[in-house]
């Protein structure tokens, strides 16, 4: 990767890179910066997270992760209520692999601490949730109920036990009341806000309703958001409709070009579509969430729009259905870059259908290093060969996309480097590295947060790099984490952040 030591800036583009003494005899400015050596790259870019969603967690979710038990759940939730009572308790962040007793919790304990409350507590990955009671009868589930795409856990003695995978929530979250617009924008600039402090330029939302994608534009027409975003469009038949028929939109900060479909549920949650049975629970291959000709209509009518498709998919079973589904519309070679969406596990022989018809991995460093604890358990050693595989993934394309799935993991860019360099979390476990053999090069894991993504939306050409005529979103770093040992990156802080030549953040 090249370097340089200076760049003129001009109406948000870079107009001038390269020595300082050339930048200088070149150009004058009313404002002249010297960052007396500091490090400075290219904004970053998270190529696959939940923008929105996140910023409404911060307004109105309990934060439940890192809980080491459903105990210490029950205490947050009161601490919360106490401070804002409310008939709705939301929280989001649980993760039972994380507990003594890594079994799914039933909500008893919400019933004892809540009587009456609705109560809904989204697992980690959001492939999960855990409701009252209450909740559960407003919502029409009893023992009887089916859903298809989704999974209904049940008690010892046949009932719901409140746990509720994929599909099977869906209906109790449309139940919860909807945020004003105000609130919305609010919502978006707390995200933003928080965003701006880890370095992130750009975000790629995966998966937004025509309604939170207008509001997106019009706050960035009056400057209330400054934040670039891709928003990939959920699959709903409104959103769609609003959309397709229009072809792909390219704003100044607003891409709106690709189709976001989910096949499968979560590793963590057993959601995930498997070809052969758990490991730890022979009983459970996992969930499709639709049928196979749902994948290839929603394809067809992505692909004659002229729009990308990106599919969340994790398990093997799932990764080989939505790259059979693609290679019938893309045939072979070609630069529609569809992409799937974290491909966490990958059958040997299907690897090289990636390379063959150029779809995309769109990965999370950070999930690698937050799963290694559990994963082998989940899907077996020989398994576990093909899953988190990501310098073989970045093999197939020579390129790929990276991103945190924030809220599920940490926003901060960095952790996303350094898992992908490292291969450790955060306390440098384990030695060595968690199947080091898939850790990306430094210059591979930086371009994979700033150039890639970029490229994932079909942006390259107007900003992921400090480059003549490309956009000046930059961020400026305490440490160069090119060059500094494996353990001081987690440790680099953001110094300051400009988008499109403006400072957004400055941090000393």
């Amino acid at each position: 990767m090249e370097t340089a030591e200076s760049f003129a800036v001009k109406d948000g583009k870079f107009v001038g890179v390269g020595k300082e003494q050339d930048m200088l005899a070149s150009f004058t400015a009313e404002k002249v910066i010297d960052l007396a050596m500091l490090p400075v790259y290219p904004g970053f870019n998270d190529g696959h997270c939940h923008f929105y969603g996140y910023g409404e967690n911060l307004l109105r979710y309990v934060d439940l992760g890192g809980t080491k038990s459903f105990e210490e759940i029950i205490s947050r939730l009161k601490a919360h209520q106490e401070q804002y009572p409310s008939e709705w308790i939301l929280g989001r962040g649980w993760d039972q692999n994380d507990w003594e007793n890594t079994s799914f919790p039933d909500n008893e304990a919400i019933e004892t601490a809540f009587p009456g409350k609705m109560v809904l507590l989204i697992r980690i990955d959001g492939h999960a949730s855990l409701v009252s009671k209450a909740l559960l009868k407003a919502s029409g589930i009893d023992r009887n109920t089916h859903i298809d795409g989704g999974e209904i856990l049940h008690n010892a003695q046949g009932e719901p036990s409140g746990v509720l995978l994929d599909n099977a929530d869906i209906v109790p979250k449309s139940l919860i009341p909807k945020l004003t617009e105000e609130e919305k924008m609010l919502a978006l600039s707390l995200a933003q806000n928080k965003c701006f402090r880890a370095g992130l330029s750009s975000v790629t939302d995966a998966g937004l309703p025509f309604t939170t994608i207008d509001l997106i534009d019009r706050m960035q027409l009056t400057g209330a958001l400054k934040m670039n975003v891709n928003a990939m469009l959920e699959a709903e038949a409104a959103t769609l409709d609003h959309y397709l028929h229009d072809g792909p939109i390219v704003k100044e900060r607003l891409t709106v070009r690709s189709v976001k479909l989910y096949a499968d549920g979560a590793l963590g949650s057993r959601g995930a579509k498997l070809l052969a049975p758990y490991n730890d629970d022979q009983s459970q291959t996992g969930l499709m969430l639709y049928t196979q000709s749902y994948y290839e209509q929603h394809c067809q009518q992505a692909y004659d729009a002229g729009f990308q498709v990106n599919t969340h998919a994790i398990g093997d079973s799932a990764n080989r259905l939505v790259l059979q589904v693609y290679a019938k519309l893309l045939k072979g070679k070609n630069d529609l870059r569809w992409r799937i969406e974290h491909a966490q596990l990958i059958q040997e022989d299907d690897f090289m259908m990636f390379g063959q018809y150029n779809v995309i991995p769109s990965i999370q460093s950070t999930h690698a290093t937050s799963d290694m604890y559990w994963a082998g358990k989940r899907v077996g050693a020989e398994r576990l060969k093909g899953a988190y595989a990501q310098k073989r993934l970045l093999d197939q394309n020579g390129w790929l996309v990276n991103g945190t799935d924030f809220p599920i993991e940490h926003i901060e860019p960095i952790y996303t480097f350094y898992a992908a360099v490292s291969r450790q979390d955060l306390s440098g476990y384990p030695d060595g590295g968690f199947q080091i053999e898939n850790a990306l090069s430094r210059d591979e894991a930086l371009k994979s947060i700033t150039i890639w993504p970029a490229k994932g939306a079909f942006e390259e050409n107007r900003k992921g790099s400090i480059e003549v005529g490309k956009n000046a979103d930059f961020v400026v770093l305490d440490k160069d984490i090119m060059v500094i040992p494996l353990s001081e990156i987690p440790s680099v802080k953001v110094r300051q952040l400009y988008i499109l030549g403006e400072a957004v953040i400055n941090q000393q």
